[in-house]
């Protein structure tokens, strides 16, 4: 891959944006040696952060992920609940509420995907469109017709068909910074739907303006489960099963996930665009006390 970092397209005049903010949506647990290698943090608990994007003009309000809703267990297997010790003393919809957004006034929700500590409680969200990926199609069993048995990260909770949206290829139509597949979602330039896949079939980031003068965010979702994988400290962990021979590892594959970490970390090399990640242990201590949380909003990097 080239060492010169790619551009992203400088603003027009009067260029719409996306004013961004954090959002409290739970903790977990998680095994940090069956994620990464290299170095690993102390500490298991990690965030599961969200984010609140409103547009500059139209004022469209926007979710990206749901985190995790309080009564888990009713949602995932147990042994997922038990093994990764959710702890939610905020829900995405209360963050939300708190911040002065009732969540019946969202009108995009954008999942990266459907694991459990991502869709939350879908059901508050009661006039918003769900924008998810295609490959997701098959994890919500509209492909088979029935919902897929829940594995140990498949949620059971079930989303609204008659307001779900599909980012199909065909949308997936424009080239922006080191992504070859991206949609403009509202057609001004302000926020790109961007192909992710590699975690999870069908996963998909953000990538948002967040000033009129050139600054930018991608919000990653579980496309890097810690900074240092973008940085290159840290590589994913895999194994080899001794029967089959097969790749095993947290990411659906493997090797689609390293490509789209390895875009993550050019992306992050281009001056004013910020890379954050749903389970930053790192930016979350640094930030936690900080106002970046709703009503608050995270600032836009400057030269």
């Amino acid at each position: 891959m080239s060492t010169q970092a790619p551009s992203l397209p400088p603003p027009s005049d009067e260029q719409a944006y996306m004013h961004v903010s954090a959002l409290e949506a739970g903790h977990l647990s998680v095994p940090w040696d069956l994620l990464v290698v290299g170095d690993q943090p102390d500490d298991p608990m990690v965030p599961s952060l969200a984010f609140f994007l409103h547009h500059s003009k139209t004022k469209k309000k926007v979710v990206f992920d749901l985190g995790i809703r309080r009564d888990i267990n009713d949602f995932v297997p147990a042994a997922m609940a038990e093994s990764c010790l959710p702890d939610v003393k905020q829900s995405v919809a209360e963050s939300l509420a708190a911040g002065g957004v009732p969540p019946s006034s969202v009108d995009v929700v954008v999942l990266s995907h459907l694991h459990w500590d991502h869709v939350g409680d879908p059901s508050l969200f009661t006039t918003a469109e769900f924008v998810l990926g295609e490959g997701s199609k098959k994890a919500l069993g509209l492909e088979t017709g029935s919902l897929r048995n829940p594995t140990f990260y498949i949620s059971s909770i079930r989303i609204p068909e008659d307001r779900l949206r599909f980012v199909t290829a065909s949308d997936l139509n424009v080239a922006i910074g080191p992504y070859p597949r991206a949609m403009d979602i509202f057609g001004d330039g302000s926020m790109y739907i961007v192909d992710a896949s590699g975690h999870a079939d069908g996963h998909i980031n953000i990538l948002a303006r967040t000033s009129p003068d050139g600054a930018w965010i991608l919000l990653g979702g579980d496309s890097a489960h810690h900074p240092d994988m973008i940085t290159g400290k840290m590589q994913v962990a895999y194994s080899i099963d001794a029967n089959t021979g097969a790749v095993v590892c947290v990411h659906e594959d493997k090797e689609v996930a390293e490509e789209n970490i390895r875009r993550m970390r050019s992306l992050s090399e281009i001056p004013r665009v910020q890379v954050l990640i749903a389970h930053d242990p790192v930016w979350y201590q640094e930030n936690k006390d900080k106002e970046v949380f709703l009503p608050h909003r995270i600032p836009p990097l400057v030269y």
